[in-house]
């Protein structure tokens, strides 16, 4: 299948014409800064629906999405069975402010799945999902300090926004007005990929780092896999150092597998967060542990941390539709076996046409760096030809594909991508290729 020119430059009136009133009450227009496609130029996209691996925007053109709500949406937009689980919930009752059976049953799904997390608590988002972990990580070793990754992006609370991905990377912002020096000061960075940074920083810190948090397959500085034995040293020094592990899983929990990505890369974290997948589209993530160290989290312990909609029955409704529908067999073989098809494409095409870039990967995570170095760090990021993937970006919006709207983040690959949609991808990458090619 070969992209043709006649699908080029769709026309977004209306969508425009929601944007710009948008602005006039929206900060920037949005909710989140990278939909508002500063780094990549053109016009804000304005979504109406959405079905299978498609979006429709607000005139009606269809897009093959691989944002995928930022890799919400494992099974496509609109799975029946979530659909049916959310309108059924509706009719019961949106919020009731106290526990219902579901937050136990969405709980056991994800426990069996992943076994050493032995008591879990639910929040509405994977920001207060990692600071709920630091703040636990702070309270149980007396300790201050926290060492992260630099282009790690582990929400938007004070003690993460430095050398941070996400979309401090897309617009270009190291450190985050705001936040208190005092604070800031409390946050290590360290490149991604470095024990031996590691090493320095704790002998620099001794006794002093609570924990360590980290991303086991990063995804917001781009798609930048762990180093052989990068996260089993973390596991060695933050032991030998009395700190504890935080691994965030907010992307990869459930995206690998049926299961947490530790599984498969042979890390144990003390703490492990959760978000995205787990609420089946709807606001919803996790942090948890071993039962003796979440006791320490209020009603139990000292450590307060609470929130009015968490574990509300819509989000516990979704979140155990999906996650039952990926112990079906086949299902992760088919999104990775898609996933590689993808990336095997787009590797071919990057060398038929010469174009300085690299394709990294793990499993249905991928990005496409236009650098001609190999990237395993955030340095590595941040040498990418950012010009040249917004112009990448917008040529494969007008061939109806939606990529990731910044050259610092991942593209999803869903159960409900097709292998015609796959090597429709492809094929239109290869032609936006050619013309890249002729980027100066």
């Amino acid at each position: 299948m070969s992209a043709t020119r006649p699908t080029l430059h769709r026309e977004r009136r209306r969508s425009r014409e929601i944007f710009d009133r948008a602005a006039k009450l929206l900060v920037g227009g949005v909710n989140s800064p990278v939909r508002a496609f500063r780094s990549v130029g053109g016009d804000p996209l304005i979504i109406e629906r959405g079905e299978g691996p498609y979006l429709y925007d607000a005139d009606g053109n269809q897009l093959l999405d691989f944002v995928c709500s930022w890799g919400a949406i494992l099974l496509g937009h609109a799975n029946p069975a979530i659909s049916a689980a959310i309108a059924e919930q509706a009719k019961r009752g949106t919020s009731f402010g106290v526990t219902t059976e579901l937050e136990l049953e969405l709980a056991t799904l994800i426990t069996r799945a992943i076994p050493f997390i032995e008591k879990i608590r639910f929040v509405s988002s994977g920001t207060e999902a990692t600071m709920s972990a630091v703040r636990l990580a702070r309270g149980v070793t007396k300790r201050d300090f926290i060492l992260k990754f630099e282009g790690c992006y582990h929400g938007h609370a004070d003690s993460f926004l430095s050398q941070a991905g996400s979309g401090l990377a897309t617009l270009g912002i190291a450190e985050c007005p705001g936040v208190p020096q005092a604070l800031a000061e409390l946050t290590l960075n360290a490149p991604y990929n470095d024990l031996n940074a590691v090493e320095h920083i704790f002998a620099q810190h001794k006794n002093k780092i609570a924990a360590v948090i980290v991303e086991p397959i990063a995804a917001n500085m781009g798609v930048v896999p762990p180093a052989p034995n990068f996260l089993s040293g973390l596991r060695d020094i933050t032991k030998k150092n009395g700190a504890l592990l935080i691994i965030d899983e907010v992307i990869t929990g459930f995206r690998l597998h049926n299961g947490a990505a530790q599984q498969i890369l042979n890390v144990e974290a003390d703490l492990t967060t959760l978000g995205k997948i787990i609420g089946g589209g709807l606001p919803c993530a996790a942090y948890g542990g071993s039962a003796e160290l979440m006791n320490n989290v209020a009603p139990l312990g000292p450590i307060y941390q609470a929130g009015t909609l968490a574990g509300n029955p819509l989000a516990m409704s979704a979140g155990i539709a999906a996650l039952k529908q990926l112990t079906a067999p086949g299902v992760y073989e088919r999104i990775n076996k898609n996933a590689e098809r993808l990336v095997t494409g787009l590797r071919k095409a990057i060398a038929d046409t010469n174009v300085p870039a690299q394709v990294n990967s793990s499993h249905s995570l991928s990005t496409v760096f236009f650098t001609d170095q190999p990237v395993s760090d955030y340095t590595g990021a941040k040498r990418s030809d950012t010009k040249r993937y917004a112009r990448f970006f917008r040529e494969m919006l007008d061939r109806d594909i939606f990529l990731a709207p910044s050259q610092f983040e991942a593209a999803f690959v869903s159960a409900a991508h097709t292998t015609e949609d796959i090597d429709r991808t492809i094929a239109a990458a290869g032609e936006v290729l050619q013309l890249v090619a002729g980027d100066n």
